[in-house]
């Protein structure tokens, strides 16, 4: 009956994402042929039929990753995959700390097996085609290796943690785990920015002496304090700009792509950062970090219950028994299974972004220039090919952002 409930599921999600992306790709399809009015002058036809190809490219790509997911949920899930391979592992490494590592990495190897392919096409087929991608495919393999030698040092010392806090800390186990991945994650934010970071790509203070004083006035006007001002060689993988700030306390750096720079003028890269210290000042980000902690926090007790469960496991074709001697497997599992459930919750999150951006946005028009702001915005779309017209649903969502109209009309109203 369980396996049931779950292939029902997994249809559900599959098609419910399906359906999100058809209507994207109807609809940005049929406002093709003409730049919305608010846009006329400032768009050229030419740029917002680039953006909606682009758009109905990646979307498309998306379908068949997804197709691919679906088949891969169906047989772990459904077809006793998950069974098999944790049965195998028992056999071959026994049910010890050794069984939960190779575990977790034969479902790493199968899991990256279907994304590296499509991560491969995106990069050398749609963002080639469209003239966004700078990397070669030495960068691209190079980065992949690097990905997999982090992921090997980060997930090794995590899940032994936690493969000894569930074996060892009785019921109340899933307590002690919730405190490793907060920890965990807290390191993460220190030791990214300053070590990992760098692996990938080059960080260099920003040598624009003018526009240096200028972010700095901004960053001390907003209280914001931060290690530094970096430029960022984004240009070495993809024409995209973007610009952000990241770490937490002394580890804080405000990065900018150079194709950033290249693009904007100093009053709009101001504009942009004023946005970005806007979500810290107004903490934007110590609540998602909260309501990550509660959301995790919830998810972990209700994992902890279904843990005592006899019928979870069988379910599953798992041997109760055998699967309480590897705990690791059952929250292996419960990962597996939750891409079910959060998918019906998604539009929450995304309308709290989306309010979070306005009022980032408000904050931005109060200590830098709205009009800035908004032809910073403009210019990002146009050379991000980010599209004008998307489907009210599926960008409600889907998108953390709302649609570029609503800012800039939110923009328009004295603050």
């Amino acid at each position: 009956m369980l396996t049931i409930v779950v292939a029902l599921a997994i249809a559900a999600a599959f098609l419910f994402e399906t359906w999100l992306d058809w209507r994207q790709i109807r609809y940005v399809a049929a406002h093709r042929s003409q730049v919305p009015a608010a846009f006329a002058g400032r768009i050229s036809l030419t740029d917002h039929q680039k953006a909606a190809d682009y758009t109905i490219a990646k979307k498309r790509l998306g379908t068949k990753q997804d197709v691919a997911s679906a088949v891969l949920s169906m047989v772990l899930l459904v077809g006793g995959g998950f069974a098999l391979l944790q049965s195998g592992i028992v056999a071959t490494f026994g049910s010890g700390a050794v069984g939960s590592l190779a575990l977790a990495g034969v479902l790493a190897v199968i899991f990256s097996a279907i994304s590296i392919p499509f991560d491969y096409v995106a990069t050398f087929g749609v963002e080639q085609r469209f003239g966004f991608n700078r990397s070669t495919r030495a960068l691209f393999f190079t980065d992949l290796l690097k990905s997999i030698l982090l992921t090997l040092a980060f997930m090794i010392p995590l899940v032994l943690a936690v493969d000894y806090a569930a074996r060892q800390l009785g019921d109340a186990w899933w307590i002690a785990v919730w405190g490793i991945l907060v920890a965990f994650n807290v390191l993460a934010l220190l030791i990214v920015p300053t070590f990992i970071m760098p692996l990938f790509n080059k960080f260099e203070p920003l040598a624009d002496e003018g526009l240096k004083a200028r972010i700095e006035t901004l960053a001390r006007r907003c209280g914001f304090h931060a290690k530094g001002v970096f430029k960022m060689d984004g240009s070495k993988r993809s024409g995209h700009g973007n610009a952000f700030f990241t770490g937490i306390g002394p580890a804080k750096r405000i990065v900018l792509f150079d194709t950033l720079l290249e693009t904007l003028a100093p009053g709009e890269v101001e504009a942009v950062l004023a946005h970005e210290i806007g979500h810290f000042r107004l903490r934007h980000i110590m609540k998602r970090i909260l309501a990550s902690l509660v959301v995790s926090l919830a998810m972990l007790a209700i994992l902890g219950w279904l843990s005592r469960q006899g019928w979870f496991y069988q379910g599953f074709g798992l041997d109760p028994a055998v699967a309480r001697d590897m705990p690791f497997a059952g929250l292996l599992l419960f990962v597996l299974l939750l891409p079910l459930v959060s998918i019906w919750f998604r539009i929450i999150s995304t309308y709290v972004s989306r309010v979070h951006e306005f009022e980032a946005d408000a904050y931005a028009s109060r200590h830098s220039d709205a009009n800035d702001l908004a032809s910073a915005l403009v210019k990002l779309q146009r050379d991000n090919a980010a599209t004008l017209t998307p489907d009210p649903v599926y960008s409600a969502v889907n998108h953390s952002h709302p649609t570029i109209a609503q800012r800039i009309a939110r923009l328009a109203v004295p603050q």
